[in-house]
Formats: structure tokens, sequence, C-alpha cells
């Protein structure tokens, strides 16, 4: 799929994927598409009549000047795919529309931007936000440091998707960067009484995940049916849920992560379409487990994830990157209609914009790892190329999660989600 426009061969914004964005300049905050390097400011093309041949959202152009994409999310997966297919017309070498933008000077000058030049937002207006546990490598990983291998997994776990909801007021664009959070943790765990110290967190950690909006609600009270689940999937995300661990060892029981989490989550701001990720549908993780499966989470196609290399790379204060890992989304025990039709089996009603967590995805081998506490046990520091060694993270370090798919030319990819540590807050 070649284009008139220049789009840099290495680029994840490709023609094969067009993924939507909230993005300002010096505007408000509007709709826009990414493309090679640049963003199209989908405000002022609807306004300019750059939809005028595509009849479906003639009645609906007021959703590409409103302050997020909850309102083109909620017109559903087929407008979705319709007006992805028309502005990858728009930028085809044999565009049936030149007149539209390719040979319009005066509307490229006005509508596309150099992605160097804008300001991205979350894009969509997050009402709840929902974490899963979909990763079966991560899981084992962590049961067997508290449990051992013989009860790493609860008797639950492949039987249903594990979950716990979050904390969506936090939850941040890529390039935000987060105070270390500080908290109640216990310094020597086997000391008795325990007696918890007020502290910086001490043991900070990244979790590698892909996290789904949700375009389509449902009613309160009505499932979703396994077999219509992905149609209320707007598009995916990367996602790094931040984890303060000394913090969560000392709170999560009885009831699951509070503070720990809830400091910040942060999460790429182009949403890449379900339609854009079809053609990398894979096998994930059955392990053995399809058929242990309730009738409700039974999907008729084995091909449920996705097959998106993914990495994770720390770069310290003034150093250089160093790639501590490389997974696949394939390392996911469920999927995101699976995800989908557990949340709303009791009736629960998601709503355009939610957002839900895969959980953190690793692999089985070393360094494919999708947190630190998993490489390094919390005992064994891992070296980045300056020399210096990391248990967990340290003030002034920067995480960059990249998740690319496709080949030379037609990537699909999220662009980067970074986020660096500050030192604590202090008023």
């Amino acid at each position: 799929m070649t284009s008139w426009f220049q789009i840099p061969k290495n680029s994840p914004f490709s023609l094969a994927n067009i993924p939507f964005g909230i993005i300002s300049a010096e505007s408000a905050r509007v709709p826009a598409i990414a493309i090679g390097e640049h963003a199209l400011n989908l405000n002022v093309f609807a306004s300019s009549g750059g939809f005028e041949q595509l009849p479906i959202v003639q009645k609906h152009l007021s959703v590409f000047s409103q302050p997020t994409l909850n309102d083109f999310a909620a017109l559903g997966r087929p407008v979705h795919r319709e007006v992805r297919e028309y502005l990858q017309n728009i930028f085809r070498a044999d565009t049936k529309f030149p007149q539209i933008l390719k040979e319009n000077a005066a509307l490229q000058k006005s509508a596309i931007i150099p992605l160097s030049e804008v300001t991205n937002h979350v894009p969509m207006q997050i009402g709840d936000y929902t974490d899963f546990y979909a990763g079966l490598n991560h899981a084992y990983n962590i049961g067997v440091l508290f449990r051992g291998p013989d009860n790493a997994l609860q008797p639950n776990y492949k039987h249903l998707p594990v979950a716990y909801h979050g904390r969506a007021s936090s939850i941040v664009p890529s390039g935000t960067s987060l105070y270390r959070p500080q908290g109640q943790i216990l310094i020597d765990p086997a000391a008795n009484p325990k007696v918890p110290t007020f502290s910086p967190c001490k043991k900070l950690d990244i979790e590698l995940e892909l996290a789904c909006f949700i375009s389509k609600p449902n009613d309160l009270g009505k499932p979703v049916p396994i077999g219509e689940a992905e149609d209320h999937i707007f598009g995916l995300v990367l996602m790094n849920d931040w984890s303060a661990r000394d913090i969560q060892a000392w709170e999560y029981v009885p009831l699951g992560p509070f503070n720990a989490k809830n400091f910040g989550t942060t999460i790429t701001p182009w949403v890449v379409l379900i339609d854009a990720l079809e053609p990398f549908r894979a096998l994930g993780l059955e392990d053995g487990n399809r058929d242990s499966l309730l009738p409700y989470l039974r999907e008729k196609q084995a091909e449920n994830a996705y097959d998106i290399p993914l990495e994770v790379e720390i770069t310290n204060k003034g150093g250089e990157p160093t790639l501590i890992s490389r997974s696949n989304a394939r390392n996911l025990l469920y999927s995101f209609p699976q995800m989908v039709a557990h949340h709303t089996i009791t009736g629960c009603n998601l709503r355009t914009g939610d957002l839900l967590g895969s959980g953190t995805i690793s692999g089985t081998e070393a360094n494919t790892e999708g947190s630190l506490l998993e490489q390094t046990n919390g005992k064994n520091p891992i070296k980045l190329v300056d020399g210096s060694e990391r248990l967990f993270l340290e003030d002034g370090d920067t995480v960059v999660l990249r998740g690319v798919a496709g080949t030379d030319g037609s990537y699909v990819g999220f662009g980067d989600c970074i986020g660096t540590i500050l030192p604590p807050f202090s008023q």
C-alpha cells in the first residue's frame, strides 16, 4: 500500500495502521490520526469537506470536534472501519479522491501537523478502569516467588480471567513523569509484631501490558455474549501498570492492590483499531484450559491473540538506553473478548471509554519478563549498559515500552509508551 504522502518505512504509524488519538497544538483538543511523522487534524479535515465522499459520517461530523474520542468510538465498529478505510484511501498514491487532500495544498497546510509540534492527551474520557491478570507466565512467575511452584497459580486462574478495579483518574499519556509514590511499607517482613513504616517506595516496578478501550456500551443487567464481545472493543493501546511492590506487599491482604497501583498508569495516546490488528491474529496460550472454560467464555475462533513483538527499555538519568526484555502479545491466556464477556456476565454495564488492561505480558525464557520483580527476584540485579545495576527503578529512570507488528513499510504499532520517575513529592 503506497502513499503520495511521505511515511518513513520504520514508522509504526504506517498506512496499514491509521491509529486515532487526541492532540492539541495552538488550538483546543481535537481528534486526529497519526500518519508517519505527522498527525492529521480531523476537526480541520472534517470542517473543510474532507469527509464529503463518505456519506456514513455526514450526520456525525460533530464527533471530530470533540475533546475526546468517546463520541466517535460510540458510533461502532462498522463506522470505525469505513472511516479508517476512507482515510487510507485519501493517503494512497492512487487515491480515488485526489481533490480532497492530495491536490489541496491549503488543506494540507492547515490539517497536517508534525508530531513534534503537537501535544498528545489521553484519547478517551475514562469512566472506569479494570486491570486483568491474563499473562499466564507472569502469574506463574509471581506465584512461584510467593507460594512455590506447586501452588503458583490459584485454583480459579484457568477458569476465569482474574481482575481488579483500578483508578481511572491517574491514567496518563506517554511522556508524563510520575513522582515516586510514598506509603506504608514493612521494612522487616519477618519481624513480630509487624509494624509498618511510612517511606518512599523502595521497590518501584513496571508491568508491560496491552489495554483495550470499550466502544459500544451494554445495558445494566445484560451480559455481552462472547460472540459479540469484540464488537464492543474500540482498539488497543500499550500500557505500563507501574507498581509499588513494597507498598503492595503490606496492603494487598485481604482486598488486593490499592495505593500500590493508583499513583499512575501510563498508556500510549494512539488507539490502534481492532481492524488494523486483524492480520496479526495468532494462537494465545491455551495451555489446555479451553475445555475447562464455562460456555460463556468459549470462543469459536482459536486465534484469539495477536502476534505483536513487545520490548522494554530502561534509560538511567543521563545514560544510554538498555533493552531489558523482549516479549510478545501472544503470551496471554485470555483474550480481550473473553475479558469483556466475563466483566459483564453479572450484568455489569461497561461504558464507552472504559479501559481494560491485559495483565503483565511475560514469556517463559530469560529476558522475556514483563516486570523487574520477575527478572531480578528482588535479589539478582540487571546491569545497564553504563555498568549500573537495578533491582527496581531509581529516581531519574525512564522506561520505554514498544510494540510493533508487521513488515518494513507497513508496520502497525502503538508508538512509545514512556514514563520517567521523579523523586517523591515534597511540599
